[in-house]
C-alpha cells in the first residue's frame, strides 16, 4: 500500500470512543456523494498519481485521462501533511451526480478510478487513494486529533457517507479500517 510518511503518530479524539447509533453509507446507492467536492492531497500524493498515470488513466471516464487536468493550482497549508500543504483535485460538472459536480476520479458506477486501478494492479484497494479520501468522514479536529467530522456536515446531507443506525456502536469499531490505516501510516 502506498502510504505517506508522517512525522508524528496520530492521536485519536476521545469522541471516537463514544457509542453512537450510526452506520456506514449504503454504497453504491449513495452514488459517491462524498466525491462532490473532490479531495485535497499532499503534493507527494499528486506526484505519485502522475507517476502511475498509465495505470490510472484507463479507469477514468472519457475525457479525464490527461494527468495535467487532474489537479487545480489551488494549494493550502496543512501542517499535518508531510509536505505541510495540500493541493486540490479537479472537480468537474456532472448534472447526473449529486450536487451537479464530482471529483475528477469518480466513475459513473460510483467507484473511484484510483481504487479500481489499485485493485486491478493487484494492490490494496487504497494503494492510490488520497489520504483524506480513505479517512472520510474522519478528519482532524481543531486540536489536531483524528475525529469524526461534525455530524451536521455528514448526516444532514442527502446520500451521506454515514447514516443513522438502529444500534449504538463504538465509533472506533465503525471506523476500524481507517484507524488501522492511520496506525500503519504513522508507523512507516
Amino acid at each position: 500500500m502506498t502510504v505517506l510518511r508522517f512525522a508524528h503518530a496520530f492521536e485519536l479524539s476521545p469522541r471516537l470512543e463514544a457509542l453512537e447509533p450510526l452506520a456506514r453509507c449504503a454504497w453504491p446507492g449513495c452514488g459517491g456523494a462524498c466525491c462532490l467536492h473532490g479531495v485535497w492531497l499532499d503534493p507527494l500524493e499528486a506526484q505519485d498519481l502522475h507517476a502511475h498515470a498509465d495505470q490510472i488513466a484507463p479507469w477514468l471516464p472519457a475525457g479525464r485521462s490527461d494527468p495535467a487536468q487532474w489537479f487545480t493550482s489551488e494549494r493550502e497549508a496543512e501542517p499535518g501533511m508531510p509536505s505541510g500543504e495540500v493541493v486540490a483535485a479537479q472537480v468537474v460538472p456532472n448534472p447526473a451526480h449529486y450536487g451537479g459536480r464530482e471529483c475528477v476520479f469518480l466513475r459513473s458506477d460510483s467507484k473511484c478510478a484510483l481504487q479500481a486501478a489499485g485493485e486491478t494492479a493487484g494492490f490494496h484497494p487504497w494503494h492510490f487513494k488520497p489520504f483524506h479520501c480513505i479517512l472520510h468522514p474522519l478528519t482532524f479536529n481543531e486540536t489536531g486529533l483524528v475525529s469524526l467530522a461534525p455530524l451536521a456536515e455528514v448526516l444532514d446531507e442527502p446520500a451521506s457517507c454515514l447514516r443513522r443506525g438502529a444500534v449504538p456502536r463504538p465509533l472506533r469499531r465503525l471506523f476500524e479500517s481507517e484507524i488501522e490505516y492511520l496506525t500503519h501510516a504513522a508507523d512507516t
